[in-house]
């Protein structure tokens, strides 16, 4: 039985997407560990399971590949935004977020932060991926100035910029000195900082 708007059997695609999911996630294990310059294809492949020669089938270049990764951390970040949705008042919301990030202090420790990593590396290069890079870090930076809108802070992207430029920076810190605590302080740091603001 085919498919017939792809000709494809029934069944086909699924494992074609199964695939394909693999690579990119372990094309996101790869960059995260050791950068873009530094991954091979080879390195994907083997991180994913699948022939290196099978890679080209779903991704004709490595850019292609980094492209892919960029647009499931922006899905992933959405999706993490839209479920601190839960808690009902942007205080509660904002602190959430923070504590989400500080759950990531182990990783962030050997790695760094794995968007602010991928936008550091890819914004220096003239060609290839980066474009949509800078969605990576605007998507936390306009969901957090909505939260503090709701506040009714005038000074909302302001402090949603603070915000996030208080977490890149302790993620660099976190990661050169390998030390989660670092982070976790920053953390208790932030929640405190959020509850002290004003609404209005």
């Amino acid at each position: 039985m085919t498919n017939s708007a792809s000709g494809r059997r029934v069944g086909e695609t699924d494992v074609a997407l199964g695939k394909r999911e693999r690579l990119v996630e372990g094309a996101r294990e790869v960059l995260h560990a050791q950068g873009v310059e530094r991954t091979t294809l080879a390195d994907i492949a083997q991180a994913a399971g699948v022939p290196v020669g099978n890679v080209y089938y779903y991704f004709k270049t490595k850019d292609e590949l980094v492209d892919a990764v960029v647009a499931s951390r922006i899905a992933e970040t959405q999706a993490a935004l839209d479920g601190l949705g839960q808690h009902r008042t942007p205080k509660a919301r904002l602190k959430a977020f923070v504590r989400m990030l500080v759950g990531q202090a182990d990783l962030t420790a050997v790695y760094g932060c794995p968007q602010g990593s991928l936008c550091s590396e890819l914004d220096k290069r003239t060609d290839g991926p980066g474009v949509d890079c800078a969605e990576l870090l605007g998507l936390p930076i306009d969901w957090a100035e909505e939260q503090f809108r709701a506040m009714g802070r005038r000074d909302a992207r302001e402090l949603a910029v603070a915000l996030i430029a208080s977490y890149q920076g302790i993620a660099l810190l976190t990661n050169t000195f390998r030390d989660p605590r670092m982070m976790t302080r920053e953390g208790r740091r932030l929640e405190r900082w959020i509850d002290s603001l004003s609404l209005g």
